[in-house]
């Protein structure tokens, strides 16, 4: 199985200018492939292939006065820049012909320097080490720094160095594993109903409160917004302010990716199977609850759950979202009519008394055991689970889920 591993590393100001110097390269590389590949389109010529790209973006532009500075960093980050295209293309390509799922990926876009993020990686031919001591040696960068929170377990395929908009930079490692992690069996299953007033709510009845870490920390991201909007604009002030806000926001998520790992290590541990609602979070994110629903991460946490039941050897389902679980008597199977959102228990003519959230996690467990689920299926170890691609510039094939906010990453 294939794990990513996360770590924050500690630049010097050399090193931060020379990773500031492969950021730029890799962005020109790519955007010169992306202009490649449109005026080939536009003057109606074949498409551009990847060998052909490399020759002409970096082979041959190394040798122009304009681009001769491309030679100054390590050729597999131009390299793995165009990979990253290609990849974009690819996925373009199958979204729009049908054969990838989901909803539709766009073309590939130009890259800023302005952008929040920046990313580069090194594969294993760019020989980058873990020295004895605990160093990281990038090729024409130097030993980096790195904060080691745990040892990796096997040696890793590749390392991608990323800096957020909070200025922080951390190494991703990937590597391959054999080690079985599966858990002892248990018996118990839980189904598990989402929503915003409790973050998660089992159908054994136990409720978690949902910690809205967006809505406290509401008043010092308003007072730090003010103080950014007061900025003339191209200021090293407004500079400041940028990072000031982006470090708040970054605290934000970092709290919430982490209590969600708390949350979701212990619901797949304690459970032989796991069965969710697959909440329409995208057309939620339209309403008038956007900005509670995105505060509630509930993709990010299904997706915890799904590659750690995969991991340790669980049964994890989704539920389909237009399966009545709230409407229906979990008792005696009859469903409603539809139960206004301030309605928070109701009865039914069988003389049940229902909580709402409590009687939608029955219900949401008693169909992930009767198989009644959408598309997507039941994943059960050792499937694979695709990983969502909030770290930039990462190839597709090098991940699958990710673990932690400074330790792991499980792909």
């Amino acid at each position: 199985m294939r794990l990513r591993y996360n770590y924050r590393v500690y630049p010097t100001s050399g090193q931060r200018a020379s990773l500031a110097r492969a950021f730029g390269c890799a962005r020109v590389v790519f955007n010169d492939g992306l202009r490649a590949r449109q005026a080939a389109r536009e003057n109606n010529l074949p498409y551009v292939s990847d060998g052909e790209l490399s020759k002409q973006v970096i082979t041959e532009a190394k040798k122009t006065p304009e681009r001769a500075w491309l030679g100054e960093v390590s050729s597999v980050v131009l390299q793995q820049a165009l990979a990253d295209l290609n990849v974009a293309y690819r996925n373009f390509f199958a979204s729009i012909s049908g054969k990838r799922k989901g909803r539709r990926v766009a073309p590939p876009r130009f890259r800023s320097r302005k952008d929040n993020r920046q990313a580069i990686r090194f594969t294993r031919n760019s020989r980058f080490a873990v020295l004895d001591d605990g160093r990281l040696r990038l090729p024409k960068v130097g030993d980096v720094e790195v904060r080691w929170s745990r040892s990796l377990p096997s040696e890793p395929s590749s390392v991608t160095i990323v800096k957020d908009a909070a200025g922080r930079y951390f190494a991703s490692f990937v590597v391959t594993t054999t080690e079985d992690e599966t858990l002892p069996p248990v018996e118990s299953e839980v189904g598990i109903d989402l929503g915003l007033t409790h973050f998660a709510v089992l159908s054994d009845g136990t409720k978690v409160a949902a910690p809205k870490f967006l809505r406290r920390a509401a008043r010092k991201l308003r007072r730090l917004q003010k103080s950014l909007a007061r900025k003339a604009k191209g200021s090293h002030n407004r500079t400041k302010a940028v990072v000031k806000v982006a470090k708040a926001h970054a605290r934000v998520a970092d709290s919430r990716r982490d209590w969600q790992h708390k949350l979701s290590t212990r619901i797949v541990r304690d459970n032989q199977a796991v069965y969710v609602e697959d909440l329409c979070v995208v057309g939620l994110g339209r309403t008038r609850l956007a900005k509670s629903v995105y505060d509630a991460g509930w993709a990010q946490f299904m997706q915890m759950l799904e590659y750690k039941a995969a991991l340790y050897g669980r049964t994890f389902g989704r539920v389909d979202r237009f399966f009545p679980s709230t409407r229906m008597c979990s008792d005696c199977g009859r469903i409603n009519d539809k139960i206004v959102l301030n309605v928070r228990s109701w009865d039914c003519p069988c003389g049940s008394h229902h909580d709402r959230d409590v009687n939608a996690a029955i219900n949401i467990l008693a169909a992930g055991r009767a198989g009644r689920l959408n598309d997507r299926g039941v994943h059960v170890r050792p499937a694979s689970v695709p990983a969502a691609r909030d770290e930039a510039v990462i190839h597709p094939d090098a991940a699958c889920s990710t673990r932690s906010v400074e330790g792991i990453s499980v792909l």
